[in-house]
């Protein structure tokens, strides 16, 4: 450990240089490049500086303890076991930053909603849902937008597709994907009886073209008009899109936007990003027999969370994490939930590396 963190150390005062030079600074990119190697290697140089001061003391300490002075040999002692404590827990901290990072963490990302079981008390929890998820990217300063909706009746929605922009959103959200479960009183529900109903979450980190390279030969393109919401124009022009990848029957259908040139980008952005999910979860079940972690998982057939009204309870089933601030969550506070996700999946991870 420590020959690797004095490794780390270095590698980051050399960049720490480079980034000082002016022909660095006159090339955009090459900064930009540095700035972010600087920015994922200052978490371990930092930690790691502490580390090696505390391992050099405790070298010089065990040194002490070899000689003849007896009363420095017993100030010695009582220091050693509390260094050791320190340089255990920094080691713990050291193994977690120095875990291999998904390259897709710093992903924009594409969120798909769609109610599930429960009729349109289904549809107003997936509006529910893609409202928290929109606190939450305020809260962090994100970007969302619009994709897609399947509007219902009563303001619910059946679909709704988004894209978010901004700093490490995939590495937040993958943790979302999953079955969420409500159990309320609905509005409509005159009794007062308690349902349970559903809806689906898929989290996709956004592809670029160089992630996903698709055959324009393997494409189908059918335009039509629009329906629902959207005024006047979207019954006059054939501006609403339908995209099929013909080698996996994958379908995206955007109309939200009022061109046709416009409809097509998004739904090829959401196609790129489907694609790109689909060929992860592949490589994923390739090594599940090698590393089998329990939150991360895009499973849509995984019930993940259980949200009771009733009790102003959240419960996410795969930490056995239950917490009583149910309004709090659903106006986008969900970073204690993501945290803990975040740490569960760490331990998974340091588990599987100890196995290897």
């Amino acid at each position: 450990m420590k020959d690797k963190v004095k490794q780390i150390i270095e590698k980051y005062e050399a960049v720490t240089e480079q980034l000082a030079k002016p022909e660095i600074a006159s090339d955009p990119d090459r900064y930009r490049e540095l700035a972010k190697e600087h920015h994922d290697l200052n978490p371990v140089a930092k930690k790691g500086s502490e580390y090696i001061n505390i391992t050099d003391q405790i070298d010089e300490d065990e040194a002490v303890l070899k000689g003849d002075d007896e009363e420095l040999k017993e100030l010695v002692q009582e220091e050693i076991e509390g260094l050791r404590d320190e340089a255990l827990k920094l080691e713990e901290e050291l193994k977690v930053l120095l875990l291999p990072k998904d390259p897709l963490d710093e992903k924009n990302t594409i969120m798909e909603i769609r109610a599930g079981t429960g009729g349109e008390e289904a549809a107003l929890f997936a509006a529910d849902l893609y409202r928290m998820y929109g606190h939450f990217a305020e809260q962090n300063g994100w970007d969302i937008k619009l994709i897609a909706a399947n509007v219902t009746g009563n303001g619910g929605y059946k679909e709704v597709i988004c894209a978010f922009k901004g700093d490490t959103i995939f590495g937040k959200l993958k943790y979302e994907g999953g079955v969420h479960r409500v159990q309320r009183v609905p509005a409509t529900e005159g009794s007062g009886r308690i349902h349970t109903s559903a809806a689906t979450v898929a989290v996709l980190p956004e592809a670029d073209e160089v992630d996903i390279k698709i055959n324009p030969q393997d494409l189908r393109i059918d335009t039509f008009r629009a329906s629902g919401a959207g005024g006047q124009h979207v019954n006059k022009t054939e501006s609403a899109i339908r995209i099929t990848h013909i080698p996996t029957d994958t379908v995206v259908t955007c109309q939200d936007e009022k061109s046709q040139h416009k409809n097509r980008v998004a739904a090829m952005k959401v196609l790129r990003s489907r694609l790109l999910a689909r060929e992860r979860e592949k490589q994923q079940s390739e090594r599940a027999e090698a590393r089998k972690t329990m939150v991360s998982t895009g499973d849509r057939s995984a019930k993940i969370r259980t949200y009771n009204f009733p009790q102003g309870r959240v419960t996410d089933h795969r930490i056995e994490l239950t917490l009583y601030k149910l309004e709090e969550i659903m106006n986008g506070d969900l970073t204690e939930l993501i945290e803990q996700l975040k740490i569960a999946d760490q331990l998974e991870q340091l588990k599987a590396e100890n196995l290897s």
